[in-house]
């Protein structure tokens, strides 16, 4: 929304100054100003990360590690144990119903945003900026 009101801003600035510098510092401004919220709110973002991260409770810090091992059991299910059953179940002569099947496509975008943050969390570790 910032944005889109930048330009027409801009514009109004040459009929109400007249000083150059003024309306270029302005002009200046008024550009970054989009850049800036967005910068604030991810700082703000990264310090409420950091307050979860270094929560006792599981309510707080835990939920990560919660949305990680619900992928990693989905996944084991889909890839592994749901053919296994299917595997066994024939051989044992059990008329087994139709296993449940998971949306893979949220399940991986869910686990691809959790192994890239994992990826940086790993690059932390190894560079020494966390414990």
């Amino acid at each position: 929304m910032i944005q889109a009101l930048i330009g027409p801003a801009t514009k109004l600035l040459g009929k109400f100054i007249e000083d150059k510098d003024t309306k270029n510092k302005i002009a200046f401004e008024l550009s970054t100003m989009a850049e800036k919220h967005a910068q604030q709110l991810a700082m703000a973002q990264i310090e409420v990360n950091k307050a979860e991260a270094a929560s006792g409770s599981l309510f707080k810090g835990g939920w990560r590690p919660a949305v990680g091992w619900t992928c990693a059991i989905a996944f084991l299910y889909h890839f592994i144990l749901k053919d296994l059953i299917i595997f066994g179940c024939a051989i044992g002569g059990v008329d087994l119903p139709e296993l449940p099947e998971f949306d893979m496509g949220t399940l991986l975008t869910v686990l691809g945003g959790m192994l890239g943050i994992g990826g940086l969390r790993t690059y932390e570790k190894q560079k020494g900026l966390t414990k």
